[in-house]
């Protein structure tokens, strides 16, 4: 590979186009160490391929000094035998090289992508198991832009930086050695016409790293645009509120600048090669005209003045890389550091190692005083993972006071109350989405903080308000609350749903495809499927959260249907929205202000005439009336 391109191709216009902003980035302390243990995994494989970078960079003088030796000795005495061999021994270099570079490459791709394939684990999985708080502040596409953009820029700091610097340095090192030896005085001519091979370099370097940093910056506009407009929620809003042509003109306009900005960078990177290339050409002329006097003066003879040119051309290049490779460096270091830095938060809710599962059977919820608040920016998420992040001001407020309550195996406990009373907040943490702040809550006993985290997801099922479903066939969306249910299991969750009788009119039933977050179905179809996917899932305690707050007449009558099956002989907690759930709950907690104001049972707590009975007559005789208009 050092041989490749004369010292200044591919490898050198990359270098060219790094953010040199870089370098203002301050890495945590520890950072090196710790690349060096993710390194250690693969040292047998570093080493080998650093062999073979080592002892193909020192083919870069073999080929030179082979041609000198024919031209010097072998043509002048004519020794065809000499001039035979050694032109063997040049083609058997070429032979050895190409060898040395699949073997590069094939421990290069060893090591980078199972270094990628590490990281990429890693931080997956570090990230499925951070709290909701997390994902409700971090941008999607900066997660995805660490497991992607970060982990290969990562990658290239063990192999593709690593072997650039050691093969440029040992290369540089080798042809230095040899040139001097050569002929020291066209050395000094060749390095004293090194600045003007350099300073275009770097001209042209910080000319085309603010041109690929702005190009990066409208990429990333571009696909914001896209990710908004094609995803289906998106997609929806275009075609019911957007402005198609004026759309299509912002989009244009970005587009047009992207164009004209890498027609730039096209032709900056094409007059930096033509400029090297005339710069070389000029001191490979100089050489040849200084070294033409010597060998005309039997100074040195022409065999030397040839390989001379030869090593001239691999001395440039190295030193041309090796200008810019403190960037290099420092922007896989960054990228690794990056990675880390996710890796480094940790989930506010975590198993404890001596986590106990919670006993199976009928599961008593238990609220023993709990108070909480959500938590702030800083303890559950990186200002560097969301778009717009500003500091937070005073202490976070306080969204449960003191709360108590007690649902008994088979209870229906129901929820009401205004908007911002605490409702949601209550049902996540029997999930334990979030941790209390004081207090406990517990299940058959056990404090769900000291539960272990597969028995907690196998005794509590929940249904939200919006039914999410995976781009995915509705079998496998069932199947993601239990995977080893059978065909049969699932068809008798969809019966117990109420929506069996529809999948089976599907052309492919259960291998059916339900689109982005289950656009292709119905408000009430995806609702029922989320049952279907509870029941399957048969949890000791159900949590609804408004599952029926949207849907019209016929679905709210079918989930209802549904919601009855799946409530028999469970612990519920509900929110409530309709009146019917709250008929048949076997206590009702009125919430206001983060506490229980009110409990009781309907009629009890319509009789006291409080803040019950003021939610009645203004929330719910309103929905009951709006059904009574035909």
């Amino acid at each position: 590979m050092a041989m490749m391109g004369g010292g200044y191709g591919p490898s050198v216009m990359r270098s060219m186009r790094r953010d040199k902003s870089v370098m203002q980035e301050r890495l945590k302390p520890g950072t090196v160490r710790r690349i060096g243990r993710y390194a250690g995994a693969f040292r047998l494989q570093i080493a080998a391929f650093l062999a073979f970078v080592v002892v193909d960079s020192m083919i870069v003088i073999a080929n030179p000094l082979l041609v000198k030796t024919i031209i010097d000795t072998g043509i002048p005495q004519k020794r065809v035998d000499l001039v035979i061999w050694l032109a063997l021994a040049i083609a058997g270099l070429a032979v050895l090289d190409a060898a040395l570079s699949m073997g590069e490459r094939w421990f290069s791709a060893r090591i980078g992508e199972g270094l990628i394939y590490k990281l990429r684990t890693e931080v997956f999985d570090h990230v499925q198991r951070m709290p909701v708080a997390f994902f409700m502040r971090a941008q999607t596409g900066a997660l995805v832009s660490r497991l992607n953009s970060d982990v290969i820029g990562a990658q290239r700091a063990i192999t593709s930086t690593l072997s650039s610097v050691v093969s440029n340095v040992i290369g540089l090192i080798i042809v230095m050695i040899t040139m001097l030896i050569l002929s020291w005085q066209i050395t000094l001519v060749a390095l004293a016409m090194l600045p003007i091979f350099v300073i275009p370099a770097k001209l042209v370097g910080r000319r085309m790293s603010i041109l690929t940093r702005e190009q990066m910056q409208l990429d990333a506009e571009m696909g914001s645009v896209m990710t908004e407009r094609f995803n289906v929620a998106g997609a929806m809003v275009a075609k019911l509120y957007g402005r198609p042509d004026e759309d299509a003109v912002y989009f244009g306009e970005r587009a047009a600048r992207v164009r004209d900005l890498g027609i730039t960078v096209a032709m900056a990177g094409t007059v930096f090669r033509i400029a090297l290339g005339l710069i070389a050409a000029l001191a490979t002329a100089l050489v040849y005209g200084f070294g033409g006097v010597l060998a005309i003066g039997d100074t040195f003879q022409l065999g030397t003045l040839v390989a001379m040119s030869a090593l001239l051309m691999r001395l440039y290049g190295p030193l041309t890389s090796l200008s810019n490779v403190h960037v290099d460096v420092m922007t896989a270091l960054v990228s690794f550091d990056r990675v880390f830095e996710v890796l480094d938060l940790k989930p506010m809710v975590a198993e404890k190692p001596e986590a106990r599962a919670i006993p199976a059977g009928p599961v008593t919820i238990e609220f023993d005083d709990v108070r909480f608040h959500y938590p702030a920016a800083a303890e559950v998420s990186l200002a560097s993972l969301e778009t717009v992040a500003r500091p937070e001001s005073g202490e976070p407020a306080q969204v449960l006071n003191g709360v108590s309550f007690t649902a008994r195996p088979g209870e229906l406990i129901a929820l009401v109350g205004h908007s911002g009373a605490g409702k949601t907040t209550t049902t996540s943490l029997v999930s334990r989405l979030y941790d209390v702040n004081e207090g406990a809550v517990r299940l058959n006993g056990v404090d769900v903080r000291d539960a272990t985290l597969a028995s907690l997801r196998d005794t509590v099922g929940v249904v939200m308000q919006d039914a999410h479903l995976f781009h995915d066939t509705i079998g496998n969306n069932l199947r993601y609350a239990r995977p080893d249910a059978s065909d049969e299991e699932v068809w008798e969750a969809l019966r117990a749903a109420q929506i069996a009788d529809l999948i089976h009119s599907l052309p492919d039933e259960l291998e059916t495809v339900v689109g982005d977050r289950g656009y292709r179905l119905s408000g009430g179809e995806k609702q029922r499927i989320a049952l279907a996917r509870l029941l399957l899932k048969a949890p000791a305690v159900v949590v609804l959260d408004e599952a029926t707050a949207h849907l019209d007449s016929e679905s709210e009558a079918a989930v209802q249907k549904a919601l009855k099956i799946a409530l028999r002989g469970r612990t519920s907690l509900v929110i409530a929205h309709r009146l019917s759930t709250i008929r048949e709950a076997d206590t009702i907690l009125v919430m206001q202000d983060g506490r229980v104001a009110e409990r009781g049972a309907h009629e009890e707590l319509l009789a006291r005439g409080g803040l019950y009975a003021e939610l009645y007559r203004t929330q719910f005789t309103v929905a009951v009336n709006e059904k009574a208009v035909p």
